[in-house]
């Protein structure tokens, strides 16, 4: 006779795809109680509220990125956790950076840390792609549109920063000149990226 499927053995497959947030628990028909049980047993770890996950799981370089996707899903990892993604820098993010609309409410996320910019229009919506990242839909900013808000949000990060990707992008994207230009213009920064992208080209 097959073994029966516990709560404890469906909250454990949850977690092992990744982040869980207490509300997703009632789609399974688990009650949250088992996630403190859980926790209390030392399975599960509480990363922020109301996200736990594994306490036995890897813990990679993007693990900060799934625990924000999960708490904020329709914002977007850019600029220089954008850039570790893609391999564009020797910068290390101590927080990580998502893009949210000008009007939105910025998320309210205790760990890990965050900074936050804002946009609007073709500036918010332009060069984003999804990735799965430790299970958890990620939304982030393509390689080139990262390059280009480096160059929008200059006072954030830095020219040096800016211009380190854009070289990053030019050695790894030979081709893609003419998806950093659309970028560009997305953000309203070609005039300002046009002498720096011609030296390199």
């Amino acid at each position: 006779m097959p073994k029966k499927t516990t709560k404890y053995d469906k909250l454990l497959r949850l977690a092992r795809k990744g982040p869980i947030r207490a509300r997703d628990l009632e789609e399974s028909g688990i009650p949250r109680v088992y996630l403190r049980r859980l926790s209390d047993r030392g399975l599960l770890l509480r990363s922020d509220r109301g996200i736990y996950r594994l306490a036995d799981g890897d813990v990679t370089e993007h693990t900060a990125l799934a625990d924000v996707a999960v708490r904020a899903p329709q914002a977007t990892i850019c600029l220089i956790s954008a850039l570790e993604v893609h391999g564009f820098t020797t910068q290390i993010a101590h927080a990580v950076w998502i893009m949210i609309d000008r009007h939105a409410r910025a998320p309210k996320i205790s760990y890990p840390p965050i900074e936050v910019v804002r946009a609007s229009g073709r500036a918010r919506t332009h060069g984003v792609e999804t990735r799965k990242i430790e299970g958890v839909t990620v939304r982030i900013t393509t390689p080139a549109k990262t390059v280009a808000d480096c160059f929008r949000y200059e006072r954030h990060v830095g020219l040096d920063v800016a211009l380190e990707a854009l070289r990053d992008y030019f050695s790894m994207h030979r081709g893609g000149v003419e998806r950093l230009v659309e970028a560009a213009r997305a953000d309203r920064v070609h005039t300002k990226m046009r002498p720096y992208m011609e030296a390199l080209i």
